[in-house]
């Protein structure tokens, strides 16, 4: 095998071009063997295999750099950086993670993980450079679906003015998550129809220029004249006009022709965009035929392509079947996502009213500025977006949303930890951001039927709302289910000894840490909080009266969620009591199983159960005593 004798990026350099085609099909064997056991991002990463091998064939990495857009395609990188035998550990605790780590190898120049970002990066990695002395390439790969982005767009606009010596490549697939969108992705598919012209050579406009009186003359008319042709083999030229030079389209199945392009790069000055065209999923037919089902997927039979666990209800699920319920009757209703049109659940809300479902891309700042302009003009926008996306469009739910009170419904899928995915991808930062801004009305669901609930609720609020719920589905039905009223708690069980406080998937937790003291003869008055914002004061006052100790749970970080509400209200009342928060603490949490954090961080059940009981001392809590 090929890949037995490749470790590192030097090992490319005496492959021949067949050695490497070898190369390339044993990679995707690993790739899928491993993405089978572990699950992860799969239909991306066989999308670059080729590309990955070229790169590290022509550049001389790590001093060249790198720069992955998004991340989550950089297993086959990995595989050529040294990892290779720990890919088995990868999305694990305390293994490989399944995005770029600085921490974890020289060859990871930048933790990425959201999209848009790597052409800031780059170019301010090639200014560095520049201010520097130093001569090393910089390199950004960066989707289409990426381009969509506004960041990107910035970037790209302030690199096309500023002649910085720096390569993007554009990794074409047509898609990002789901089918991409948009005017980038129309002008990308006439780019990708047309044949590939030639730039002309540098050397031979040094010929030219040469040529005494008339020289510079003749290379300014061929300039203007192969303008003139591309302008018309290529509309709009878009990438050339804002000052980039422009190579491609290049298949990017093909090493050889990567190789050349990228040797041609290493020559050129100013900016280069390659624009690469790749097929998501290449080599694995399941993953070809349906590559969204496999940008990131669970663990599944390489045979069959399905996955070993069946899917069931989840609350994204819920979430879009109640919404399409509710639009059926209230025509004032529209869905916005930004290029998770299935993985938020509004795939049947876009099927059933095409003309009131907008996909804008990878673009939050977008739709949350289009919901507010849609929700001045007298409709009811509902925003499903990922708890850590949303970071992304924190102004527009600032300046366009709650300053003018405009009742914008924010949804914050997979809120609270994810797991494999890592520190990008936790939601543990949602409440705390938007606890702080005025006007804005928190809640979350303690099981699926609250959801459909607080949806119904939210949607004839006449006011901003964040729903936030998490990844997967219910730990637990409750039978109980008050009327959802403004800012009102729910209290599910009575106690004299303990008072539990939690909100959203914490709520379950709550019921099963009661359970379990029981058993210690501890009886506990567990509280539904429902509402974050406005917190039900009121009802927790009078149920920490009396009590021997008070205690909060919640799936967010530590500081400016529930527990700091509930420890500020101790405070403010005089009310003398042990008080204990159970959060996640003031740090970037790392890949690994829900289950593995919330047992590493004592929020699982039994850690709870036995601090409460004092024999465990180690679980990372915050305590306060009144």
């Amino acid at each position: 095998m090929i890949l037995e004798k490749v470790n590192y990026p030097e090992d490319l350099k005496p492959l021949n071009i067949e050695d490497k085609k070898i190369l390339a099909k044993e990679i995707r064997e690993k790739v899928i063997k491993t993405v089978s056991e572990t699950g992860g991002h799969l239909a991306s990463n066989l999308g670059v295999t080729e590309l990955t091998i070229a790169l590290h064939s022509v550049f001389n990495t790590p001093l060249d750099k790198i720069i992955w857009d998004v991340g989550h395609q950089t297993y086959v990188h990995k595989i050529l950086t040294g990892r290779k035998n720990k890919l088995d550990s990868l999305r694990k605790m305390n293994g490989i993670a399944g995005f770029p780590k600085t921490t974890e190898s020289v060859y990871d120049n930048f933790n990425t993980g959201h999209s848009s970002t790597s052409i800031s990066v780059a170019v301010g990695m090639a200014r560095a450079r520049d201010i520097k002395g130093e001569n090393n390439k910089i390199i950004a790969v960066i989707g289409d679906g990426a381009l969509t982005g506004g960041m990107a767009l910035e970037a790209l606009n302030d690199v096309g003015s500023s002649n910085t010596n720096m390569i993007v490549i554009l990794n074409d697939n047509e898609m990002s998550i789901s089918k991409n969108v948009g005017g980038i992705s129309m002008m990308l598919s006439k780019l990708r129809t047309k044949s590939v012209y030639v730039n002309s050579s540098l050397k031979g406009k040094k010929i030219i220029g040469r040529i005494p009186l008339i020289g510079k003359k003749v290379v300014k008319l061929v300039q203007k004249t192969k303008r003139g042709i591309k302008q018309l083999v290529i509309p709009k030229m878009y990438f050339e006009d804002i000052g980039f030079r422009y190579l491609g389209p290049v298949d990017g199945h093909n090493i050889e022709k990567l190789e050349d392009i990228f040797k041609i790069c290493k020559e050129q000055e100013g900016p280069i965009l390659v624009h690469v065209l790749t097929k998501k999923g290449k080599g694995y037919k399941p993953a070809e035929v349906n590559p969204d089902r496999f940008h990131s997927t669970s663990k599944f039979n390489i045979e069959t392509g399905e996955k070993l666990s069946k899917g069931k209800k989840d609350y994204s699920k819920v979430f879009g079947d109640k919404l399409v319920e509710i639009a059926k009757d209230n025509k004032k209703i529209v869905a916005i996502t930004a290029a998770m049109t299935d993985g938020t659940g509004l795939t049947e809300f876009a099927k059933k009213f095409p003309n009131r479902f907008f996909d804008v891309g990878i673009a939050e700042q977008h739709a949350v500025g289009l919901a507010a302009g849609m929700s001045k003009s007298g409709l009811i926008p509902v925003v499903p977006l990922y708890s850590s996306f949303i970071q992304r469009a924190y102004d527009q739910l600032v300046h366009d949303v709650a300053i003018q009170n405009l009742p914008v419904v924010i949804c914050a899928d997979r809120a609270g930890i994810v797991g494999n995915d890592g520190e990008t991808h936790q939601g543990l930062l949602d409440m705390a951001f938007t606890n702080t801004i005025p006007n804005f009305n928190i809640m979350a669901p303690k099981d699926f039927n609250e959801l459909e609930n607080m949806l119904d609720f939210a949607i004839n609020l006449n006011k901003p709302v964040l729903i936030r719920y998490p990844r997967g589905g219910e730990e637990i039905s409750f039978e109980k289910c008050d009327e959802i009223k403004y800012g009102k708690a729910e209290v599910l069980e009575e106690g004299k000894d303990i008072v539990i406080i939690a909100i959203g998937k914490m709520v379950s937790k709550a019921i099963q840490v009661s359970e379990e003291l029981k058993n210690y003869g501890i009886i506990s008055t567990v509280i539904n909080a429902r509402f974050l914002k406005p917190f039900d004061n009121d009802t927790v006052l009078k149920k920490v009266v009396g009590a021997k100790k008070v205690i909060t749970i919640e799936d967010g970080t530590v500081i400016g969620g529930l527990g700091d509400l509930v420890e500020q209200l101790l405070y403010e009342n005089k009310i003398d009591v042990e008080f204990e928060k159970f959060a996640y603490p003031d740090e970037f949490i790392k890949h690994g199983s829900v289950n593995e954090i919330e047992e590493k961080y004592g929020l699982d059940v039994g850690s709870i159960v036995k601090c409460l009981k004092n024999q465990e001392k180690n679980i990372k809590i915050v305590k306060t005593n009144y």
